[in-house]
């Protein structure tokens, strides 16, 4: 599940720890401008059923970006793309099905998997069938090669016609000494594991599922890959991919390793250094049908021009997508996604009309771009940050909406991913005019930093500020922050339910966004470049 409330808090909807007083009379209009009737309008528009869940390829897709051109249009901001709103992003939609059990073969019988309930399989592919036959499974502990870490779960195997089997998270999850300790680096999320197989030349890759590490039950894989999946459509059809990408729960794999005759606690040995892979002598075939459409989806961009270095850029993100129309519970289909993120989306057209309403336009350009996919795998950002509009090595900074607070005012700031950037410093800053703190995640070995779009800036180098709502309630008790985020796991979370509410406390959302637009009008009007943090992953892109 995604990282609860990201968005930053910001400046108060009344005196807001009186940070009214730090802005000047000339920016005030701009700052009021950032208001929650504003706010639920166009939450309220883009969460109704008329909006049927905001799925690309599908009529909700078409109702949302004419929406977003209308309201960039009134606001009076520039089309990003020459004299469009929209950046096409060829997609394709697949269905992939497994012929049956996943069937585990070795000297002493075999293992008989089924389907969903203990394993799920899929192919990127873009081929009617994908055929596995007799893969020789090889235990790769976490599937990492990572040599600024002297980690390589590869080193001297040839993984070419086999299927890698794999742990979740990376080696700091275990050991605090080493990688980033608690703290998730990219080399630990599943997508990474997937990517990493294929360049090795593995024809599968199997994650091993696990409760903690993963951060999520196995409820959450099953459900996943069970609905259709989008991804970008390439030149290559995928066929650079792994011919087979999935996950086992952790009693199957328990159930492999016996069968081949390894002691499981192998997977204990992989979590020290020097850890060498362990082929298993057991082996698995495989049959994927696909049922395949191929379509266009759209991000949605609108620019500020800037002044005297208008050919440096600031990014403003949010994902505009949801799940569309699905499974019926309590009698309704419509996965409205009003938190997920209608919320954010208005939020960006909140901090449009404020950069709009500014006296003086900023120096440098100011990006608002709504992307589509996010749901699918982060899609549209991938996108984007691999064939941009505007150049990556003058984008100075993205700053992503994920899910706004609508659960009141809080006195700290959590930034996700804290210490990976210099963007730190800013948001240090416009959060001290509010008398609030910035505080990390509270649970870094999620890897939240990873979980959504501006995670695609960063991996081409573009620093990235990814924030969350705060801990602490400023008008309730200790208890109601994690309330509602319990609740809004429990009930709402990619459910039909997530539907804009009226009793929400738009005003801890108000003073996000204010706060947001802070430290976006400070970077746009400066000179200097905020830089990756000597020991982030993503340094050295820059």
């Amino acid at each position: 599940m995604k990282y609860f409330y990201r968005i930053i808090p910001l400046i108060g909807l009344f005196a807001c720890h009186g940070s009214e007083q730090k802005q000047t009379a000339a920016d005030s209009i701009a700052i009021k401008s950032i208001d929650s009737a504003s706010i639920a309008r166009d939450i309220t528009v883009l969460s109704s059923d008329v909006f049927q869940g905001r799925k690309p390829f599908t009529i909700g897709e078409d109702k949302t970006i004419q929406y977003l051109e209308q309201r960039f249009r009134e606001i009076g901001l520039q089309p990003g793309n020459g004299d469009s709103y929209f950046q096409e992003v060829p997609m394709v939609e697949l269905i992939s099905k497994p012929n049956g059990p996943m069937v585990i073969k070795g000297k002493n019988g075999s293992v008989s998997l089924p389907y969903l309930d203990q394993y799920v399989i899929a192919t990127r592919r873009v081929k009617e069938k994908v055929n596995v036959d007799n893969s020789e499974l090889v235990f790769a502990g976490f599937g990492i090669d990572a040599p600024e870490y002297k980690w390589n779960d590869y080193e001297g195997l040839d993984v070419k016609g086999k299927t890698v089997v794999v742990m979740v998270n990376d080696p700091g999850f275990y050991d605090s000494t080493l990688f980033k300790g608690r703290t998730m680096t990219y080399y630990g999320r599943w997508t990474y594991k997937f990517e990493e197989a294929a360049r090795k030349g593995a024809t599968g890759v199997i994650i091993i599922h696990d409760i903690l590490p993963a951060s999520y039950n196995w409820g959450v894989v099953r459900s996943g890959w069970s609905k259709p999946r989008l991804d970008l459509q390439t030149a290559d059809d995928n066929m650079s991919r792994a011919a087979m990408e999935g996950w086992i729960t952790l009693e199957s794999a328990k159930k492999i390793f016996e069968l081949a005759g390894v002691p499981f606690d192998v997977t204990e040995k992989a979590k020290h250094p020097g850890f060498k892979a362990v082929p298993l002598g057991v082996t698995t075939s495989m049959e994927i049908t696909n049922k395949i459409r191929k379509s266009t989806s759209h991000n949605v961009i609108a620019q500020l021009p800037g002044t005297d270095r208008k050919n440096e850029y600031i990014i403003y993100s949010a994902h505009w997508d949801h799940l569309g129309v699905g499974e019926v519970i309590r009698g309704d289909s419509i996965y409205n996604g009003a938190a997920d993120n209608a919320s954010g989306t208005a939020a960006l057209l909140s901090l449009a009309k404020a950069f709009r309403n500014l006296p003086q336009q900023p120096k440098r350009s100011v990006l608002f771009i709504a992307l589509t996919g996010e749901e699918q795998g982060l899609l549209g950002s991938e996108y984007y940050a691999t064939h941009p509009l505007f150049p990556v090595k003058t984008t100075v900074a993205d700053i992503n909406m994920d899910v706004m607070n609508t659960f009141g005012r809080t006195t700290d700031i959590t930034i996700i991913g804290k210490g990976q950037s210099e963007l730190d410093d800013y948001a240090e800053k416009a959060a001290k005019k509010q008398g609030r703190t910035i505080i990390p995640e509270s649970n870094p070995s999620g890897g939240w930093f990873f979980r959504s779009d501006h995670f695609n800036f960063a991996k081409v180098g573009i620093p990235s500020l990814y924030p969350g709502a705060g801990e602490h309630s400023l008008l309730h008790d200790s208890m109601w922050v994690q309330n509602h985020r319990a609740s809004y796991g429990k009930d709402r979370y990619h459910s039909p339910f997530d539907q804009f509410d009226d009793t929400w406390e738009l005003s801890g959302m108000v003073e996000d966004v204010r706060f947001l637009f802070d430290v976006g009008k400070t970077l746009a009007n400066e000179e200097r470049f905020p830089e990756w943090r000597k020991t982030s992953e993503f340094r050295s892109k820059r």
